[in-house]
C-alpha cells in the first residue's frame, strides 16, 4: 500500500484540485441561495475563469478540464434557465427515464432492438400514452377530444408520416419502378 501511494503521489495533488473545482461548481449549481439564473451563471463562469488561471495545478487533467469547459460553453445557453422557470427540472433524467420505459415496452412487445416503424410514425402518441397511462386511469370522457381542430391536425400529421413511410418502403422494394412512377407523374 505504501509503495502504491508513493508511486502515485504526483497524481494526487491534481486530483484534489479537480475535485475541489467540481465541488465548488456543484455548490454554485445547487443554488441554495435561490439566486436568479443570470446570477448563478455569472458565479459559475467566474469560477471557471478562476480555474483557468490555475491550470498548472491540474497537471495531466488539463485536457479533461478543457473538455469540461467546451461542453459547458456548448450548453450554456439553456443551462441556467431552470433557475428562472418554476417547475423546470435541472436535469433531464426523468425525461430520459420515460423514454427508456417506452423503449423497453416496445422492445418487449415486438422483440425488435432497432427503430420500430410504428414508433417512427406514431411515436409522439405512443410515448404520451405509455407515460400518462401509468399515472392516471382514463375514463371515456377523458379520451374524447375537446379540441377537434387540434385532433384533426394530429391525425393529419400521423397520416402524412404513414404516407412517407409507405413511399420509403415502395422505393426500397423496387427503386426503378418507383422512380419511373414519380417521373411519369412529373411529366404530366
Amino acid at each position: 500500500m505504501t509503495r502504491g501511494l508513493q508511486a502515485t503521489a504526483e497524481l494526487w495533488t491534481p486530483l484534489e484540485h479537480a475535485y475541489d473545482f467540481l465541488d465548488r461548481a456543484k455548490a454554485i449549481l445547487a443554488n441554495s441561495a435561490q439566486d436568479s439564473g443570470e446570477h448563478v451563471r455569472d458565479k459559475y463562469f467566474a469560477h471557471i475563469a478562476q480555474m483557468r488561471e490555475k491550470l498548472t495545478a491540474l497537471g495531466s487533467l488539463v485536457e479533461a478540464f478543457d473538455h469540461f469547459c467546451h461542453i459547458t460553453d456548448n450548453f450554456s445557453a439553456g443551462l441556467f434557465r431552470c433557475y428562472d422557470i418554476v417547475g423546470l427540472p435541472r436535469t433531464n433524467n426523468a425525461l430520459e427515464h420515460c423514454f427508456g420505459i417506452a423503449r423497453v415496452h416496445e422492445r418487449r412487445a415486438t422483440g425488435r432492438r432497432g427503430a420500430i416503424p410504428g414508433v417512427v410514425v406514431r411515436g409522439s402518441v405512443r410515448v404520451m400514452a405509455a407515460v400518462t397511462s401509468t399515472t392516471h386511469v382514463f375514463s371515456v370522457e377523458d379520451l374524447r377530444p375537446r379540441n377537434y381542430q387540434r385532433w384533426r391536425e394530429l391525425r393529419r400529421q400521423l397520416q402524412q408520416r404513414e404516407e412517407t413511410r409507405r413511399h420509403q418502403w415502395r422505393f426500397r422494394k423496387d427503386p426503378a419502378a418507383y422512380l419511373a412512377e414519380v417521373e411519369a407523374r412529373l411529366l404530366q
